[in-house]
């Protein structure tokens, strides 16, 4: 092979220290040589980060180890995706920290994409790999799932995308396959809505989707089988199942958005997706599931010939459950269960998940939706800011274009403080100071508003900026120096209380959120129970929260 392309090995690791170096070592043992490997720590509280750390120090121009900020736990995606985001190479590769490459792995699969160049991934069997124990009993397990396509073929998009449905063969496994960067790239990386399971088969399905995959017949890995592996205790727990239909609905709505129409895999996918949105109906016997089948067809006929009628007839006749899937599979309908049929699962509680807004889950979602309105707003983050409580968003987003940050905070005590006082009694605060004041999730707390609007329009500059955020619908709490939670508000409340102090045309109102965002917040759920199109879609009838960007006139007036 005359290839000299750069490889780039992301191993992303939580906790793994018992296998780590050994994962790390057959990196190092690859008969190709120019790689090189990121090792991605996903928040690990044991000895891995100082093998890491070590690995890095010892051959830096090979080994980087890159960490989230904090050093925080994210899930396997975004970690991914953080290698993703450094990876030099042409090429791209993950490794598992408890697996293992065998030592032609590069230097076979890249002789493939290079003499196929047509191709954007290569992938082949893979070891499942339980003899690593040294036990007897286990010597015999190992073993290679079929393939169930031909070998050493390129393969078209979708063609492979029924593997992820469970037609043909073996799903490829994380570590066997290498691709090109650009393609990882164009598919947008790893889904960040999905973390822990199922989050290697949505990549998967990006790329069957979008572009040609050569299929080899070598075994160039070995996948360690673990009673502890969180693959292994899912399956024992149920989570599979769950996580799976997640997958599905995600692939039903991705293909949607793409407009692929190919029968064959809409086919299989609603086949599987059968069994979870029917699940009465999938433990029937085949010949009543045929018969529902008949009397979907015979509704249908009914329904075309005398809609309205017909149905009536329909609605008196047949079981409730049974007329309203009927009705959604005639009609094209989203199925709409009827009154005293809606499931609420683990929501059907009189106290919420969580009463701590989502913080002992992860991000909250509020705070998903005001570090998306500053970052869009980032800008405006300059000179001398202002900031409630502490200065963390003035440091995030204004940088090196903050001059001087200050922080106000109502008693004494607070570290970063730099002026103690209530902006609702602020004259000792000097008029016209402040480049952008922001002010996040306070206003609602203070009963006279419009005193304390009229203090920050008073000590802002001409042409500064008020970046300001309300909760709508949220859990109502005392705030930790004890005031009361004074006011909701509303987009247009909020829009009309600004525009008593600043001109309309500077005041702009935004609102966050969507019904299963607020359904989540009040629960105490975090971002990472939502996917991000859950998250991101806004309906104004459902404001989760209201911020208000407004600029004082350069000239009084």
């Amino acid at each position: 092979m005359n290839s000299n392309s750069l490889v780039s090995v992301i191993t992303i690791f939580l906790n793994a220290e018992q296998f780590f170096q050994e994962a790390i070592e057959s990196v190092f043992s690859q008969t190709y040589k120019n790689w090189e490997l990121l090792l991605v720590d996903d928040g690990s509280t044991d000895g891995s980060g100082v093998i890491a750390h070590e690995y890095a120090k010892k051959y830096p121009e090979k080994v980087r180890y890159l960490e989230h900020e904090e050093h925080q736990n994210f899930g396997k995606s975004t970690s991914r995706n953080l290698g993703i985001s450094y990876a030099k190479g042409e090429y791209i590769c993950f490794l598992d920290a408890d697996d293992v490459f065998l030592p032609h792995k590069l230097e076979k699969q890249l002789a493939i994409l290079e003499s196929h160049p047509e191709a954007a991934m290569v992938y082949g069997n893979t070891l499942y790999w339980y003899s690593w124990t040294g036990n007897p009993e286990d010597s015999q397990r190992d073993y290679m799932p079929e393939l169930g396509i031909q070998p050493n073929i390129l393969v078209q998009p979708p063609s492979l995308l029924k593997l992820l449905l469970g037609h043909g063969g073996a799903v490829p496994c994380i570590c066997s396959f290498l691709v090109k960067r650009k393609l990882v790239e164009k598919i947008g990386g790893f889904e960040e809505s999905i973390q822990h399971l199922y989050e290697d088969q949505v990549f998967l399905a990006k790329i069957f989707l979008t572009a040609p995959v050569f299929v080899e017949g070598g075994c160039w890995e070995q996948y360690r089988q673990r009673d502890d592996s969180s693959w292994y205790l899912s399956m024992y727990s149920g989570e599979d199942d769950k996580a799976r239909l997640i997958f599905l609905n995600w692939l039903e709505n991705y293909l949607n958005e793409q407009q692929i129409k190919d029968t064959e895999v809409c086919q299989f996918l609603q086949q599987q997706l059968w069994r979870y949105r029917h699940p009465m109906l999938s433990k029937l016997t085949k010949p009543t599931q045929h018969f529902v089948k008949q009397m979907t067809f015979k509704f249908t006929n009914l329904i075309l010939m005398n809609r309205k009628q017909l149905q009536e007839i329909a609605q008196q006749t047949l079981p409730a459950p049974l007329y309203y899937l009927l009705r959604s599979q005639v009609l094209g309908e989203k199925y709409s269960p009827p009154p005293g049929m809606v499931n609420f699962g683990s929501l059907r509680r009189l106290t919420p998940i969580s009463r701590a807004f989502g913080y002992n889950r992860g991000l909250p979602i509020d705070r998903y939706y005001i570090e998306n309105f500053l970052e869009r707003q980032a800008q405006d983050v300059q000179g001398r800011v202002l900031e409630i409580g502490d200065a963390s968003y003035t440091r995030r987003f204004g940088g090196d274009r903050v001059t001087q940050s200050d922080v106000l905070h109502v008693i004494e005590g607070n570290p970063e403080a730099t002026i103690i006082g209530d902006l609702t009694n602020a004259d000792h605060i000097p008029s016209e100071v402040f480049d952008c004041v922001v002010l996040t999730q306070t206003l609602h707390l203070l009963y006279n508003m419009q005193a304390a609007l009229a203090n920050l329009y008073r000590i802002l500059k001409p042409g500064g900026v008020l970046l300001v955020t309300v909760p709508g619908i949220s859990q109502v709490v005392k705030c930790e120096w004890g005031d009361d939670w004074c006011w909701a508000l509303t987009a247009q409340s909020a829009r009309l209380l600004f525009e008593e102090k600043f001109p309309k045309t500077n005041v702009q109102v935004e609102t966050y959120g969507n019904v299963l965002a607020a359904i989540a917040f009040l629960q105490g759920l975090a971002v990472k129970d939502l996917r991000q199109k859950e998250l991101d879609y806004q309906d104004d009838e459902y404001q989760v929260l209201i911020t208000v960007r407004a600029v004082k006139p350069e000239v009084a007036s």
